[in-house]
C-alpha cells in the first residue's frame, strides 16, 4: 500500500528533500516579491471596482470623490508599509504580527491576531479564486456557468503546486505576476499618452450606461458614512501586506534587510497601478453598479439578468487598448491569472503561521513539521480544505465575500501597531545610545501613527461592513480563537499530568516503584502456531504468574480446546471465561481489572498473539478482536498490552515483492556497473 500511494505522490509533488536542503528553498528578491505580495499586487484588480461599486449607491455625481479615496489609501499604505519595515527588523524570527502582540500585549492579544490572520488567509484564497473566475468567466462563457466548480478546482491545483515546495511555486508564479505588473504600467502609461499627449477620447464600453442612484441627493451624514464605506472597500488594497512580516525565514540573507526592501517595493508598485486605474477609471467614465441588472440603464432600459458586470481593470485596458487587441488579452490573461496567483501569499503566511502556532502548542503539533518537499504540507491542505468550503458556501461571488474580507487584515494591523510602540518604549527605557535612542524614538513615532491610523479604519470597516457580512469574519475569528485556546489548555493539562518529578518523595510513586509481581495473560481461542509462539515468549518473561485465557462463545470449541490443551500437556494454566452473550471484549477486560483489583499493586501483561499479512483486505479478515481488545485495554491502569506477531505466507511474498521493487532499476540506469568493480576485477585476472 505505501509503494502504491508513495508512486503517485512523487509524480505529483516530486521527490523528497532532505532537511539540510532547506537552505536551498530560501528566496531571492527577484522570487519572494510574486510569492509574498502577489495579494496586495493583484488587489489592483479589484479594489477599484469596490470603490466605484459603493460610490454607485448615490449615483454617477459621487464618482468625482473617487480620486480622494484613492489619496487616503494610499496614506494608509504607505503608513502600513513604513510601520511594518519596523516589524521586520525588530522581529525577524517570522512570527510578525502574532509575535509582536504576544510579546509585548499579552498571549490574548496574541491569540486574536493569530485569529484575524487565520480567518484573512483563508479569506485571502477565497476572494482571490472567485474573482480570478470572474475575469476569466467574461472570455470563456464555460467557468461563468461552473463558477464553484471551476474554482475548487483551480485551489487543488494551487494546493499542489505548493505541495512541490515555496520555492519551486514561487519560480512558477513569478512569470504571470511580472506580467500583470508590466502590463498594467504600461496601460497606465500608454493611457496618459493618449489623453494628455494625443487628446484621444478614451470611453469605457459602459461609458454610455446611465445609473440608477439607490440613494440620491446624499448630504450630510449619509454621505460622509457612504464615503468612509467606499473607503473601506477600497482598503482591499492593503491585504497581505502582513504577509511579508511572517515570511522573512524564507528570505536569503540578510533577511531582514531583503524583506524590508521587498515591503517597500511591494507598497510603491500597488499605490501607483491603484491610483492609475483609479484615474483612468474616471478619465474613460467607467460605470459599475452593485445591482447592474436593475440600476445599470442603457437608452432609459435597464440592461436586465442577461448583462455581466466586467471588472474596472477590463474596462480600462479595453477603452484604452482598444477591444480584442493583443495587449488587451495579454492584460486579461495575466489578470486573471495573477488574482488565481493571489492566493500564494496565503498559501506561504497560513501554513508558516500555523506553524509557530502549533510549536507555541495553539494548534495541532502536525502543523509544526515540514512535509517531503520542506513545505509546511499540513498547513497547506487546511488552508485549501476551508477555502473550498467557503467557495461553496458563497457560490465562488467575490462581491460577496470581499465583504467578509478586511476585518481581520486591520484587527492585526492595529494590535501589531500598538505591540510595537510598547516594543520601542521598553527598550528606550534600557538604552543610553542617543544615536539608537533616536533611531528608537522614529520607529516609535511611525507605528505610534499607524496604530492610530490603522485604528480609525479598522473602526469605520466594521461600522460600515459589520452587516454586510463583517459579523461572519468576526464569528470566524471567535471560533478560531476558542479553538486555540481549547487546544492549548489541553496541551498544558497533559504535560502537566506526564511531567516527570523532580521531588525525591513525589517519585516514589505508582509510575516509578516496580510492581511487586507480574502476572502475565496470553489470550487464546484455538491452538496453533501463533498460540505457541505467544506462549513461547510468555514463558520467555519469566513473569511471577502465567495463566491462557480463553472465552467461551461456543461450547463445542471451548470443548475441543480444552481436550487438545490437555492432549498436547501444555504446563500453563487455561482459564476459560463464560460469556452468556457471546462478547469477547467485555469478559476480558472485567477479568483483568478483578486481577487488578485483588493486588493493586501488581502489574498485568496481556499478550495477543497477531497475525501479520501482506494484502489489505485481508487486515479485514484477522485481528479484528485483537483490535478491539487492545484498544479497551489501553484505559485499564497498570496493564500492559503485547503483540506477538506471526508473519503468514503473504506478508512474506509481500516482503519479497518489496525487496524486489527496491533493487528494480530502470532501463540505462546502470550500464556496466560501478568503475572500481571493474578495476578490480581486471587486475585479479591479470595476476
Amino acid at each position: 500500500m505505501s509503494k502504491l500511494t508513495d508512486v503517485p505522490k512523487r509524480i505529483l509533488i516530486g521527490r523528497a528533500l532532505r532537511s539540510d536542503r532547506l537552505g536551498e528553498t530560501l528566496l531571492p528578491k527577484r522570487i519572494a516579491l510574486p510569492v509574498f505580495a502577489s495579494d496586495p499586487l493583484s488587489s489592483v484588480a479589484y479594489a477599484p471596482g469596490e470603490v466605484l461599486l459603493v460610490l454607485s449607491i448615490a449615483g454617477v455625481s459621487a464618482y468625482h470623490f473617487s480620486p480622494w479615496i484613492a489619496v487616503a489609501v494610499v496614506v494608509l499604505m504607505f503608513t502600513v508599509v513604513a510601520s511594518y519595515r519596523q516589524n521586520v527588523h525588530a522581529y525577524p524570527s517570522g512570527g510578525g504580527d502574532y509575535e509582536v502582540a504576544n510579546t509585548n500585549l499579552g498571549p490574548k492579544a496574541g491569540l486574536t491576531v493569530a485569529s484575524a490572520l487565520l480567518v484573512d488567509y483563508v479569506l485571502t484564497v477565497a476572494v482571490s479564486i472567485s474573482s480570478g473566475i470572474e475575469n476569466l468567466g467574461s472570455a470563456v462563457p464555460f467557468v461563468v456557468e461552473h463558477k464553484v466548480l471551476c474554482a475548487v478546482g483551480v485551489i487543488l491545483l494551487l494546493t499542489l503546486m505548493n505541495l512541490r515546495g515555496v520555492k519551486e511555486s514561487g519560480s512558477l508564479f513569478a512569470i504571470p505576476t511580472y506580467v500583470f505588473v508590466a502590463g498594467v504600467f504600461i496601460m497606465i502609461a500608454w493611457g496618459a499618452f493618449r489623453g494628455l499627449v494625443l487628446d484621444d477620447t478614451m470611453r469605457a464600453p459602459t461609458a454610455d450606461y446611465e445609473i440608477k442612484p439607490e440613494h440620491g441627493g446624499l448630504a450630510g451624514f449619509a454621505l460622509v458614512f457612504l464615503l468612509l464605506r467606499a473607503f473601506s472597500s477600497g482598503c482591499a488594497a492593503l491585504t497581505g501586506v502582513e504577509a511579508i512580516s511572517n515570511g522573512v525565514p524564507a528570505f536569503r540573507k540578510p533577511k531582514s534587510k531583503n524583506a524590508g526592501n521587498t515591503l517597500a517595493l511591494m507598497g510603491l508598485l500597488a499605490v501607483t497601478m491603484f491610483c492609475g486605474i483609479i484615474a483612468l477609471a474616471s478619465a474613460t467614465d467607467v460605470r459599475m453598479s452593485e445591482n447592474p441588472a436593475k440600476d445599470l440603464f442603457h437608452d432609459g432600459v435597464p440592461l436586465g439578468a442577461d448583462y455581466v458586470q466586467h471588472p474596472v481593470i477590463s474596462q480600462v485596458a479595453e477603452a484604452v487598448f482598444g477591444e480584442g487587441s493583443f495587449l488587451f488579452i495579454v492584460l486579461a490573461a495575466a489578470t486573471a491569472l495573477v488574482l488565481f496567483l493571489a492566493a500564494n501569499t496565503a498559501y506561504n503566511g497560513f501554513p508558516l503561521l500555523g506553524s509557530i502556532l502549533a510549536q507555541d502548542r495553539y494548534l495541532p503539533r502536525q502543523l509544526h513539521t515540514r512535509g517531503d518537499r520542506l513545505a509546511f504540507s499540513n498547513g497547506i491542505v487546511l488552508l485549501a480544505g476551508a477555502a473550498m468550503l467557503l467557495v461553496f458556501i458563497y457560490g465562488a461571488d467575490s462581491t460577496r465575500l470581499i465583504q467578509l474580507y478586511i476585518v481581520g487584515v486591520f484587527v492585526s494591523f492595529t494590535l501589531s501597531q500598538i505591540g510595537m510602540v510598547r516594543h520601542w518604549n521598553r527598550h528606550l527605557a534600557a538604552e543610553r545610545d542617543q544615536a539608537k535612542r533616536r533611531h528608537m524614538h522614529r520607529s516609535r513615532a511611525i507605528n505610534a501613527f499607524g496604530a492610530f491610523f490603522t485604528g480609525l479604519v479598522l473602526v469605520v470597516v466594521l461600522a460600515t461592513k459589520f452587516t454586510h457580512g463583517a459579523w461572519v469574519a468576526l464569528l470566524g475569528m471567535c471560533i478560531f480563537f476558542a479553538t486555540m485556546t481549547a487546544i492549548r489548555k489541553h496541551y498544558d493539562r497533559v504535560a502537566e499530568e506526564i511531567a516527570a518529578p523532580e521531588d525525591p518523595e513525589e517519585a516514589q510513586s505508582d509510575d516509578m516503584v516496580r510492581p511487586s509481581r507480574v502476572h502475565s495473560v496470553v489470550l487464546i481461542s484455538k491452538i496453533h502456531r501463533p498460540t505457541l509462539r505467544a506462549l513461547a515468549y510468555a514463558k520467555l518473561m519469566r513473569s511471577d504468574s502465567l495463566e491462557a485465557l480463553s472465552v467461551n462463545v461456543d461450547p463445542e470449541e471451548t470443548k475441543a480446546l480444552r481436550e487438545e490443551w490437555e492432549r498436547r500437556g501444555i504446563a500453563v494454566p487455561l482459564k476459560v471465561l463464560d460469556s452468556p452473550y457471546r462478547e469477547i471484549t467485555r469478559p476480558v477486560i472485567e477479568y483483568v481489572k478483578s486481577l487488578r483489583k485483588e493486588s493493586p499493586r501488581d502489574a498485568v501483561s496481556v499478550i495477543i498473539p497477531e497475525y501479520v499479512v501482506g494484502h489489505w483486505y485481508e487486515h479485514l479478515l484477522h485481528n479484528q478482536s485483537a483490535l478491539r481488545l487492545k484498544g479497551r485495554l489501553l484505559f485499564t491502569p497498570g496493564v500492559m498490552v503485547t503483540s506477538v506477531p506471526y508473519q503468514l505466507q503473504s506478508s512474506e511474498a509481500a516482503k519479497r515483492r518489496a525487496r524486489k521493487r527496491a533493487d528494480w532499476n530502470a532501463p540505462g540506469a546502470v550500464r556496466r556497473g560501478p568503475a572500481h568493480h571493474d578495476r578490480a576485477k581486471d587486475s585479479s585476472s591479470s595476476k
